[in-house]
């Protein structure tokens, strides 16, 4: 696969960071905000442009750019949004670039919904490493004793996360806490419990049809101008969720092999075997590591969305496509 798509990386004669959008700031345009994968901009009207870049974050940090990861992101989204529109209103509204979204601007709710169908993970947020480490009690649920990597959970849970700040990290909380706290109202939490649930059902049920299990996936709601809960961000992408390739599941868990994935953890396991990677400094990721994970991601989009990865053309550096998407989409601001 490497040949095919990566043939001038193959001779050594195209540099890897070509193929990559490292940095989406275009100063024609106002409310620049940079995120760790993303570059937004909110627009007076309410319009937030969102830009998927090829960076890559893992365990907090931007660790590396990985060729065209920004495009699958965006693109995944847009077809899981598109899946879900009948169980939740999501903040897309238009693509006028492979690397954008056009979204309305929502109030953003401070927690993050992580629906979980098996005990696995490297973060510290996951419920893996907690448990390893002797926690039972874990986002207020009861977790028994013998329960080993990677295993299915008896039923999906979910371990909803505080939003962090810049700069700050996302932390376990309970429901009781949310509530207790004032983050949701109770009513609030019951609805997107119910959402959550519901979007995580629909994504298992194309995976499993696709030869896929989604392990486990975050979500990120806000209200919109008329206080109806809404979608943002992303659903079901590499980045926020885990898959595995079901046909090998089973016999890498019996052998105590990570099972084959399609998603971020391939990355984070790789940086955890060579360092701690919230106190080490980040090692070095070669460039046959980074093609490797880039193809897993394209993969991954090829499998759940039936379609074929276009490339874009090459020939045109991507942060001038980007712009002319951009100048064409909001000609206001590019006269």
């Amino acid at each position: 696969m490497v040949c095919i798509l990566f043939p001038k990386l193959r001779d050594l004669t195209l540099a890897l960071n070509d193929l990559c959008l490292t940095d989406a700031y275009f100063p024609e345009l106002p409310g620049f905000y940079a995120g760790k994968v993303r570059d937004s901009y909110d627009l007076p009207d309410g319009t937030r442009i969102m830009i998927a870049t090829d960076r890559q974050s893992a365990f907090d940090k931007v660790m590396a750019s990985v060729p065209y990861k920004g495009q699958v992101l965006n693109q995944t989204a847009r077809f899981w949004f598109e899946q879900t529109a009948d169980l939740c209103p999501n903040h897309a509204v238009a693509y006028p670039d492979p690397n954008i979204v056009v979204a309305e601007k929502l109030d953003m709710l401070p927690v993050e919904m992580v629906v979980r169908d098996y005990i696995t993970g490297s973060t510290e947020t996951s419920i893996w490493p907690m448990y390893a480490k002797g926690g039972r009690d874990l986002y207020g649920l009861q977790f028994p004793d013998g329960l080993y990597k990677n295993e299915k959970l008896p039923e999906t849970i979910l371990t909803p996360t505080t939003k962090a700040l810049r700069g700050e990290h996302d932390a376990p909380i309970t429901p009781d806490e949310i509530i207790k706290n004032g983050l949701l109202t109770e009513v609030e939490w019951t609805e997107l419990g119910e959402i959550s649930h519901a979007l995580f059902i629909r994504g298992k049920e194309i995976a499993a049809k696709n030869g896929l299990i989604l392990v486990d996936t975050k979500y990120e709601f806000g209200l919109d101008s008329e206080g109806r809960i809404t979608l943002a961000d992303e659903i079901h992408t590499p980045d926020s969720s885990r898959y595995w390739i079901k046909s090998s599941y089973q016999a890498r868990l019996e052998s105590g092999e990570e099972p084959d994935s399609l998603d971020k953890e391939f990355l984070r396991l790789w940086v955890s075997e060579r360092c701690d990677p919230y106190r080490d400094p980040m090692p070095p990721i070669p460039e046959t590591t980074l093609i490797d994970f880039s193809q897993r991601y394209i993969s991954l989009f090829e499998t759940i969305t039936g379609e074929k990865f276009l490339k874009p053309d090459e020939k045109l550096p991507i942060q001038q496509r980007v712009r002319q998407s951009l100048a064409t989409a909001f000609p206001d601001y590019f006269a």
